[in-house]
């Protein structure tokens, strides 16, 4: 006797019984291509410096970095974002050394590219590495001067321009840094050097341990950068932020932190539709990697946590596990 029951025409769970079918149907992907490896580099060090506040990251020298960069590349990685740490004796208050084209991330720029010129270079432009007050920018009357600023900038986007450089990431904050750059990059015929703004970047509390990583965090002390960075209560801003900096000559545009920004990634997407990356910072990488190290969360969190970046709307992202996530998708 047929026996008439009701069941739900969709069953969504057809669409989930094998890693196959998930695969097949998946909306979004993270691939080695999404992934950004920051490394810092370290003068007067051999080999490397381990990181306390961020596990399994290190500080390279001259001597090791190369050693890195080719790990990297065998995961799949083919980006990598430098930021150096400077010795405390080259740093003073307008942050001179930045411009030296001889400093320290000019000879690192040159030295991986000489060995692999194929890896895609973003050189940081800020001048927190480099002053011996920790900010950003030039101090005047206690203030961080913008204008005065935007000269040193455009300098120190030109010597790592001609050092080799492929993209020029300015996470300053300076209004107006943008146009500033672009106009000095083509008046001196690097009109192909890409400018990856950090567009929407936040007074976080978050990047406590990369300040350990270049050692600003002492020079800052208990100074702020709510003058210049984003409060993180503004979504609006951003969008005025993002718009500016497309305005003058940004090609890729960066929201800064990561997870807990992902609203405004998304917005940002949705708005503009321009490539749009993401940071996942120091904070955010540290604290799952110490649960993990814990036993309080799977391993497999940090993937979990990389694909919800790509569900925003994150075309790319800087992360500190971009070399182990590599590896692992790839299963190398």
């Amino acid at each position: 006797m047929f026996i008439n029951r009701k069941f739900p025409n969709t069953r969504l769970r057809r669409l989930r019984s094998s890693s196959n079918i998930l695969d097949l149907v998946s909306e979004k992907r993270l691939s080695s291509d999404d992934l950004i490896q920051p490394v810092f580099i370290k003068e007067d060090i051999d080999g490397t410096e381990e990181i306390e506040s961020m596990p399994g990251i290190l500080r390279y020298g001259k001597s090791s970095i190369l050693r890195e960069v080719e790990s990297i590349v065998r995961s799949g990685v083919k980006t990598i974002a430098l930021f150096p740490v400077v010795n405390s004796s080259k740093k003073d208050s307008k942050g001179s050394e930045a411009t030296n084209k001889n400093n320290l991330m000019c000879e690192s720029v040159r030295l991986i590219k000489e060995n692999f010129p194929e890896v895609i270079i973003i050189a940081d432009v800020a001048l927190d590495p480099y002053t011996d007050h920790g900010h950003d920018g030039i101090i005047k009357n206690n203030y961080v001067d913008n204008d005065l600023t935007l000269d040193i900038l455009r300098s120190q986007s030109l010597v790592l321009a001609e050092a080799g450089a492929d993209i020029i990431a300015p996470s300053d904050m300076m209004d107006g840094r943008i146009g500033a750059i672009r106009e000095a990059l083509e008046d001196s015929d690097y009109k192909n050097t890409i400018l990856l703004s950090y567009a929407a970047k936040y007074n976080s509390k978050f990047y406590g341990p990369f300040r350990d990583a270049v050692n600003s965090a002492s020079n800052l002390g208990t100074s702020s950068k709510s003058s210049y960075q984003m409060s993180p209560y503004n979504s609006d801003e951003a969008l005025h932020e993002v718009a500016m900096d497309i305005n003058e000559g940004a090609d890729i545009v960066m929201v800064k932190p990561g997870m807990p920004y992902l609203d405004i990634v998304s917005l940002i997407k949705s708005t503009f539709k321009i490539p749009t990356f993401a940071y996942q910072v120091s904070g955010e990488y540290s604290m799952l990697k110490l649960a993990i190290a814990k036993g309080w969360l799977d391993n497999e969190v940090m993937l979990e946590s990389l694909i919800s970046f790509k569900r925003a709307g994150a075309d790319a992202i800087l992360t500190y596990s971009a070399k182990e996530i590599s590896m692992e998708i790839n299963k190398k």
